[in-house]
């Protein structure tokens, strides 16, 4: 996991009770959060749950409704411009010229962000040796593989030297060694200085991050470091446990288990179901139940809740919630 490299007390992001309304649609309600300098954010969510709404607001792309955000130091709302100068961007699709090579997207980038030929030129190298650009860059962005892409784009958006690096879903549809180096990629900066504020849905990238949020629907209802954020009284309630249970035809065993007195609830992760039961919960009556139904359980030991647990067990009681409220 990264560890926050502070540099001053003023965080790179500070967001308090943004609003965004699109007519009668209310797309963010009322976040709060904020991001220290030299952070690798995560910040989840389900589709249309509002994630790039928040980029967008706080990059000044889109105006507040409501609340107020200070990026490295400076009022969203009436220093936009620049915000954009201090941040770099890279959105869902990239954002490269696919027509142009390699070394034409850096150029281009660069010399929209302003940059002197002379620095533009250090720049471009040290892009290049930075993100193991060297080989392709003759080649069109087009005819890059998609690990590829996204190191391009990152490049082009790292040109201008930004303190703060906004990546949305940037690993989105690539291989996992290329998900793998991005993430190394993103290490090193960040033990530079450089705060990243990044969202994904792999639960695997949020356990590397040093700071979590989960925004479900327009509402952030869970925001804190991973240890934190499993630790809080919703994942695991006082009297509970949770378990891992081991079994062949996993999914007509979690069918099968979901109806077991006891057993709160129940999801499959692999080749395995993780439950959260009572700590009265009998296990050999469980490995009994099951075996009348011709599945013999393999193993069945105790488990740490891990961020998916977090954030299933979270979405179920705010899916509980707005049933209720609808009503």
């Amino acid at each position: 996991m990264a560890t926050p490299v502070q540099t001053t007390n003023e965080p790179a992001i500070s967001a308090e009770h943004l609003l965004r309304r699109f007519g009668n649609f209310t797309a963010v309600n009322d976040v709060s959060f904020r991001v220290e300098k030299g952070e690798i954010f995560g910040f989840l969510g389900p589709n249309g749950s509002g994630k790039t709404t928040v980029i967008k607001m706080l990059t000044g792309l889109l105006p507040l409704s409501g609340g107020s955000a200070r990026v490295e130091g400076l009022d969203v709302g009436t220093e936009s411009e620049a915000v954009r100068e201090q941040i770099g961007y890279m959105s869902q699709n990239f954002s490269l010229y696919y027509d142009l090579t390699v070394m034409e997207n850096l150029r281009f980038y660069g010399r929209i962000y302003g940059l002197e030929p002379a620095r533009l030129k250090q720049r471009i190298k040290e892009i290049i040796e930075l993100n193991g650009l060297a080989p392709y860059l003759n080649r069109l962005a087009a005819q890059l593989s998609g690990g590829w892409k996204q190191r391009l784009a990152l490049g082009c958006a790292m040109l201008h030297q930004p303190k703060l690096l906004f990546l949305d879903e940037p690993t989105a549809g690539i291989d996992p060694v290329a998900r793998r180096q991005l993430w190394d990629l993103l290490f090193e900066l960040s033990g530079h200085g450089i705060t990243f504020f990044v969202t994904t849905h792999y639960m695997d990238e949020a356990e590397r991050c040093s700071h979590v949020a989960y925004i479900y629907y327009g509402k952030l209802i869970a925001d804190g470091t991973p240890d934190s954020l499993r630790q809080l009284p919703d994942v695991q309630p006082a009297g509970t446990m949770r378990v891992e249970i081991t079994a062949p035809e996993v999914t007509r065993a979690l069918r099968l288990a979901r109806h077991i007195p006891g057993i709160r609830s129940a999801t499959i992760f692999g080749q395995s179901i993780h439950a959260l039961v009572d700590e009265s919960f009998d296990m050999e009556s469980l490995r009994h139940q099951l075996g009348n139904h011709g599945i013999a359980v393999t193993e069945i030991r105790p488990l740490a809740p891990s961020l998916e647990d977090v954030f299933v067990e979270l979405t179920y009681k705010h899916q509980a919630l707005l049933e209720a409220a609808s009503d």
